[in-house]
């Protein structure tokens, strides 16, 4: 998995050039995935199969915390259970891969499909799980009991996707998928907004990505649900990408299963159910924020490295000292429960290795030799700092590199961590602050994206039909509309929608999107 002897952006084109070219690049270069074989679907490749990993555990812990349980339900759906929900299934129709035979035949000795294996019924490969996991809860559920009900799997699915790009929209994905049963609509809409709230506090705390929390219009919900929630990132180029969805859905699926309680007064109702999930499209989320035009950029809680030793020396004497130090060290700072690599590697000059390890995000390197040894110092290279007003490229750079005395340099490395983790977030609220504006007239919103767009926050009172006429003038879409508390305080009062002139009572966000 190592690119030996890389050179300072090899392969990387600018942000500034081609923001979607730059993004693939940067994938390319850290070594998190590719396309495979089979049309829109992509291998994930260890170091990106890491980060994942650190998102799955984080998130699982808070599932957990909340009362959750996790459980496995199966890839296959019968056609008939995707149909029960009309809107569901009318909402994943197109994207649907189905599955009609089972068993191949080799005649004059080609593998075909064997016509006489045809299934009685088709099975849908999962697009989402709500269908197969209700008519699962049909047989669980009794009496009030058993609720609530509170189970998320962890899993793969298919939506047979037209235009793909890794990590960000692909025809199979990991994702989690939470579904839960509740006696009452008051309880289900708790978990609705308890689950959201979950995810933003994961985005922001664990991704260092803000977000703004808030519903959907009732055109852009998820199929067969009363209420979509959702979390809506900002990415540097200034595109919105939803990054996490809870949803309130009601009665719906539990009647079209036929799943009811029996109520603490003897009486028989539907139970109230909610579902919601993330993907690896958080994956995506993290590079599009934080990365620059070296490579990937990680927040150290989603590091699967934390700090890289890389040893430098010139012959045999100067290699054995610096090796046992660099093993001293690493040994030490493991001992602080934090990751390491000691690059020992041969026939790759350090040069090569620094590159290597700062495309893939590595927080921090600390570079030992002689001289260090010498002065009983380390040299340690932070992979981020937070950049000053009008600072060049080679300024920056002088200050992501300190000598410290070795003692206080590994008592500090766990502060600095903290310190990158808290400016990373910093830096990705100016962006959005930069990039946002209140906006109160048609002629305005139009030059904010011409000049490059962002986060308009403008009054709407429009139409489904009225919102699709927004996307296709100005390619743009309401990504949400916001929740009281996230509303800042120049967008509060009402005003007049700025497509039709009718009032207003709050403000959506809209923004070009992924």
């Amino acid at each position: 998995m190592t690119q030996p002897n890389l050179t300072k952006n090899d392969g990387i084109t600018p942000r500034s050039q081609d923001y979607s070219q730059w993004y693939l690049d940067v994938i390319k270069r850290a070594d998190l995935a590719e396309h495979s074989a089979v049309r829109g679907c992509m291998v994930i490749k260890p170091h990106g199969y890491a980060i994942w990993e650190k998102m799955q555990r984080e998130l699982d812990d808070r599932f957990k915390a909340t009362g959750h349980v996790n459980a496995y339900f199966p890839l296959f759906i019968p056609l008939s259970y995707l149909t029960r929900e009309e809107k569901h299934a009318a909402g994943f129709a197109k994207e649907c891969a189905v599955v009609t035979h089972h068993r191949l035949k080799s005649i004059d000795g080609k593998v075909v499909v064997d016509p006489e294996s045809k299934l009685e019924e088709p099975l849908v490969i999962r697009p989402t799980s709500e269908t197969i996991i209700w008519d699962t809860y049909k047989g669980w559920i009794q009496s009030y009991r058993d609720l609530p009900l509170l189970i998320n799997q962890w899993a793969n699915v298919v939506r047979w996707e037209m235009r793909t790009r890794l990590f960000l929209r692909t025809a199979e994905f990991l994702w989690q998928e939470g579904h839960t049963a509740h006696a009452t609509e008051k309880e289900a809409l708790e978990e609705t907004y308890r689950m959201l709230d979950v995810y933003a506090d994961f985005a922001e705390n664990i991704m260092a990505v803000p977000v703004i929390r808030g519903k959907k219009t009732p055109g852009e919900r998820f199929a067969g649900a009363l209420e979509t929630l959702c979390i809506e990132g900002m990415m540097q180029d200034g595109k919105a990408l939803q990054m996490g969805t809870s949803h309130y859905l009601g009665q719906n699926f539990a009647k079209s299963s036929d799943v009811t309680f029996l109520n603490a007064a003897g009486q028989r109702e539907y139970v109230y159910a909610t579902s919601w999930g993330v993907s690896t499209r958080l994956v995506g989320a993290l590079i599009m924020t934080h990365s620059d035009d070296t490579g990937l950029i990680l927040p150290p809680k989603l590091a699967p490295i934390h700090v890289v030793i890389v040893p430098i020396f010139k012959n045999d004497a100067e290699k054995i000292k610096v090796l046992e130090e660099a093993g001293k060290v690493a040994g030490e700072l493991k001992a602080q429960g934090l990751v390491v690599k000691l690059d020992d590697r041969e026939g790759i000059m350090p040069g090569a290795k620094y590159y290597e390890w700062e495309a893939k995000g590595v927080p921090v390197r600390i570079e030992i030799g002689p001289k260090d040894l010498e002065k009983g110092s380390l040299c340690l290279v932070r992979r981020f700092v937070l950049e000053k007003e009008g600072e060049t490229e080679q300024e920056q750079r002088k200050r992501k590199k300190t000598f410290v005395p070795c003692a206080e340099a590994l008592a500090g490395i766990k502060p600095l961590l903290d310190t990158m983790q808290r400016e990373l977030l910093e830096r990705a609220h100016l962006l959005r602050t930069k990039r946002s504006r209140v906006i109160n007239s048609l002629a305005e919103f139009e030059q904010f994206f011409k000049d490059g767009g962002g986060f308009a926050w403008v009054h709407w009172a429009g139409t489904h039909e009225q919102e699709e006429e927004m996307a296709k003038r100005f390619e743009t879409t309401i990504r949400c509309i916001p929740l009281p508390d996230q509303i800042p305080a120049d967008a509060h009062g009402t005003g007049s929608c700025i497509l039709t002139g009718q009032p207003s009572a709050q403000r959506v966000v809209m923004a070009r999107a992924y």
